[in-house]
């Protein structure tokens, strides 16, 4: 059962204790991932640990999910590294300023239940092509290669690890071995433990007592981290850098809102709590405003720390505000000593956080499917990984669309049929209408498949046009129709008044809700005529035979369509007689 939407409810004096362990764990394991994340994406450390602070604090207060942890993740990285190649850092600020706007715009007009609709193959198409993104641009740094030139292309940056790789240095390569196999160890024998903060430090000390001056650091390649958060700055908001940035700012928001509802998705399932979409998009939002503002960069829901968060027995936001107050504490307090941390140490941290978020098992199961849903994933991953995201999620959608149109063309069927000879009327099927067997007066056909803009309108096939005099009384059973858009309703418009216009009738059986609220919306019922809607075939074909059908053409016939023709036919030579 789901619980109470209320965040705080029931809180009470154990829950803060459990907040605050819960918290303080979370904000030790984001500290590193916050400078992995800021240094991958091409800005100094510290800008990631601005945004863990203030986006972390912000999008638990004010998002709407109850164990949301935000800040820095590894899905922006490609995206924010390209923005600060090809425009600059102050550029980023205010791509990430406009992206919190139009969060706060998508919740405000409730598109968060839309990102929802997005096809599973292009979310983990891209996620895929995005690990694989930041899995290669670590290698540089894990085996120390010198004089590396980061480019927004997955091509030449492999070309540039090629031509540098004789520049390998052995001590980088201690120092990142040292980090990984804590990664890989630690869970296994300390599970409570943060593995993260053991391999920066077990890699650190290595570095600082053993290798000192023999590979890169924060300090000799960024500086030494400011001990306190910078003063207030307001991005450039002209209207030339607006212009600028609005494409930009347009892809973070969109993979910074689908991250935050797929991460506030995963905390539900854990926790059995419900979201409110539109809520996180407005938290996310204005968290996105507000990090700029003191040098952030973007940030979003983080599924690896909301998990681990929810894991160490959270209770309420309260456990997302204290990890970024300990990540604040941290930042007064050690400073200093993180400009002696190895370059090195950071690519293991990102590559393991690559492998996590590769979506691998699902990968591997969406392409052994063969199936269009293979094709859209392929494509969208491959995109991804050789052009941009921005390529990648549109080719992705509309190559979905493409797919989807085409299955829902090929579900769609038109049958004449007849009742089944044995069972009355309790049954209708096609096999029934032969060469011997057919009404020459009243036709019946059963609609499959929905009536929309991408099938043609099974009403203007030869087929159809050679199967129905449109003189005669067209019944058409619609029960298998879910859905009909202002195409269909055209299509069925037409027919209509081509049946009107031959002197014949037309009839419906079966409508779902949503077709009749469509051609009652359009008056196309009003026009057709209540008396000529009904709810099952059985009243549709009684009224038609008792109210369309000229019984003296029933004389002599053989067909046998309907257990009505015999009596029909007697009434016939009847009214002859």
């Amino acid at each position: 059962m789901l619980k109470g939407r209320g965040r705080f409810e029931g809180y009470g004096k154990k829950d803060v204790k459990r907040d605050l362990i819960a918290g303080c764990i979370v904000g030790i394991i984001a500290i590193p991932l916050g400078m992995a994340f800021a240094i991958a994406s091409g800005v100094k450390p510290e800008t990631g640990i601005y945004t863990t602070i203030i986006a972390g604090i912000l999008i638990s207060l004010l998002g709407g999910s109850r164990f949301q942890i935000g800040g820095p993740t590894g899905a922006f990285i490609p995206i924010l590294l390209a923005i600060v190649l090809q425009y600059g850092y102050d550029k980023l600020l205010v791509a990430g300023f406009l992206a919190g706007i139009l969060l706060v715009l998508m919740g405000v007009l409730k598109l968060g239940a839309l990102i929802a609709f997005i096809p599973k193959p292009v979310t983990v198409g891209f996620t895929a092509g995005i690990a694989v993104t930041i899995f290669a641009g670590q290698i540089g740094s894990f085996l120390g290669l010198g004089g590396l030139e980061r480019h927004e292309s997955f091509l030449l940056n492999m070309k540039e690890l090629a031509v540098h790789i004789g520049t390998w240095n052995i001590y980088a390569v201690i120092v990142a071995g040292i980090c990984l196999v804590s990664l890989l160890v630690t869970p296994k024998l300390l599970p409570k433990v943060p593995a993260s903060l053991v391999g920066l430090v077990l890699s650190t000390l290595a570095g600082v007592l053993f290798l000192n001056g023999k590979v890169a650091t924060i300090g000799s390649a960024y500086g030494r981290i400011p001990a306190a958060l910078p003063s207030f700055r307001l991005p450039d908001l002209s209207w030339d850098t607006v212009t600028l940035m609005i494409g930009p700012a347009m892809v973070i928001a969109l993979l910074g809102g689908i991250e935050s509802l797929l991460s506030a998705v995963v905390a539900d399932g854990m926790s059995g709590t419900k979201h409110d979409s539109n809520r996180e998009l407005i938290g996310q939002g204005i968290a996105n405003m507000a990090a700029p503002l003191f040098g952030g960069i973007p940030a979003t829901g983080a599924i690896a720390r909301t998990a681990t968060n929810i894991k160490n027995g959270a209770v309420s936001p309260l456990s997302g505000v204290v990890h970024g107050l300990v990540v604040l504490l941290v930042l007064v307090l050690l400073a200093p000593y993180a400009s002696a941390i190895p370059l090195a140490s950071m690519a293991p941290i990102l590559m393991v956080v690559a492998w996590n978020m590769s979506e691998r098992r699902s990968f591997a199961k969406l392409l052994g499917l063969r199936s269009g849903d293979s094709l859209v994933l392929v494509v969208t991953f491959l995109l991804t990984v050789f052009a941009t995201l921005t390529t990648a999620v549109e080719a992705g959608l509309a190559l979905a669309v493409i797919l989807f149109v085409r299955r829902m063309a090929a579900e769609q069927r038109l049958d004449k049929v007849l009742p089944d000879r044995v069972n009355g009327r309790g049954k209708v099927a096609p096999e029934q209408v032969t060469a011997d067997r057919d009404c020459p007066q009243l036709s019946l056909f059963s609609v499959r498949g929905a009536l929309f803009f991408g099938v043609r309108s099974p009403f203007g096939t030869p087929e159809f046009a050679a199967s129905h005099d449109l003189s005669r009384t067209l019944l058409l059973r619609m029960g298998g129709v879910p859905l009909i858009d202002a195409s269909g309703e055209a299509s069925i418009g037409g027919l209509l008044k081509a049946v009107r216009a031959s002197g014949g009738t037309l009839m419906l059986c079966g409508l779902q809700p949503q077709p009749r609220r469509m051609l009652e919306k359009t008056g196309l019922l009003g026009e057709l005529g209540e008396d000529h809607v009904f709810a099952h075939t059985g009243e549709a074909i009684d009224a038609a035979l008792k109210l369309h059908i000229d019984a003296d053409r029933c004389i002599g016939c053989q067909a046998a369509a309907f257990r009505e023709c015999a009596e029909l036919c007697a009434s016939g030579r009847e009214s002859a007689s």
